[in-house]
């Protein structure tokens, strides 16, 4: 199974956030959408990073109340750990877990954002992925002579 039939069922609309979005926005953002991530991009829509809970832990670890006045610019991280419609679930899996990454931005042949997907979503499709291998053994077994 690769990511396009991830984003062909769940759909390819990411949720974003500005550059100059405080951490309140962003939080408020993460909440409302009940996400772990938001992209940040510009008014052309070019990804610049991705702010995460993680991110802004951190930032309340290190700055306290003052993390709330900080930007996405501030916040985000910019390397990001990217896939493409056709990597498979396989592979994605093991990005997020050699990298310790939980959102994976999908970009398309042409570098443009055709998604994202999160762990969860990885790891619903290699369960259905292993079902469905199992159903089809199980058939197999049974009408075999």
């Amino acid at each position: 199974m690769t990511i396009e039939r991830i984003l062909r069922d769940k759909g390819s609309h990411v949720v974003s956030v500005g550059p100059d979005d405080n951490a309140m926005t962003i939080v408020r953002t993460l909440a409302e959408h009940r996400i772990g991530a938001v992209l940040v991009r510009d008014g052309a829509g070019a990804v610049l990073g991705i702010v995460s809970e993680r991110d802004l832990v951190r930032a309340m670890a290190t700055h306290g109340g003052g993390a709330a006045d900080l930007l996405a610019s501030q916040l985000m991280t910019r390397v990001l750990h990217t896939v493409t419609p056709h990597t498979t679930v396989v592979e994605a899996l093991a990005m997020v877990t050699g990298r310790r990454v939980r959102h994976l931005p999908v970009l398309a042949a042409d570098g443009s954002l055709a998604g994202m997907v999160s762990i969860g979503d990885l790891v619903k499709a290699r369960i259905a992925e292993a079902e469905q291998e199992a159903s089809d053994l199980r058939v197999y077994v049974a009408t075999a002579g």
